[in-house]
């Protein structure tokens, strides 16, 4: 049985987009959504969305139907990266791009090259797999890799139980918002 959302505000409301299997994903939650979009909604328009660990590609097309420059999705799950693709398709916008691979090692290059400055969405397995174990230490370490002048702002979906600190490299943490067992941590 195939799992569906919808795209919650914006150009694309009430379009609905396929889930991927939710044993290699796990969907961003609607009050999640709807808060992340609430509060960076007046931004975005001049800003390159990147979905690090994209899933459905969800935030992407939030982040377009919201009015972002352009919006990116990471997905390294095969199975999830194609309906990420469909997903996308669906809408058909010139301004949304899905890459099949691994955010960690695409994510530098990425963001560093772009013209624009990045709003960067990180929405990481919550410690659900195997070899997981360590994935916000790894995140860490990505964003010292990232040019300080490509970044608008870095937002972390993650397990309310693991806490960032105030600050990452040169980040300093600007905003945080707990719903249940997820957290919002954004740091510019």
């Amino acid at each position: 049985m195939k799992l569906y959302t919808k795209i919650s505000s914006g150009k694309f409301k009430g379009k609905r987009l396929e889930l991927p299997s939710l044993s290699t994903t796990r969907s961003t939650k609607s009050i999640v959504k709807e808060s992340f979009f609430n509060v960076i909604r007046d931004e975005i328009y001049s800003l390159t969305f990147i979905e690090g660990f994209g899933g459905s590609g969800v935030m992407a097309s939030e982040a377009v139907s919201n009015g972002a420059r352009e919006a990116i999705a990471i997905e390294k799950d095969r199975a999830a990266f194609k309906i990420t693709q469909s997903n996308l398709a669906s809408l058909q916008s010139p301004n949304l791009k899905a890459i099949n691979g691994d955010s960690f090692a695409l994510l530098p290059d990425l963001v560093n090259s772009q013209n624009s400055k990045v709003l960067l969405y990180l929405d990481p397995p919550f410690d659900i797999r195997a070899g997981f174990d360590d994935i916000y230490e790894k995140l860490v370490n990505l964003i010292s890799q990232l040019k300080k002048e490509k970044i608008y702002m870095i937002v972390f979906e993650h397990n309310s139980d693991f806490k960032f600190g105030d600050e990452i490299s040169t980040y300093k943490l600007v905003k945080f918002k707990k719903f249940g067992a997820t957290s919002l941590s954004y740091f510019q």
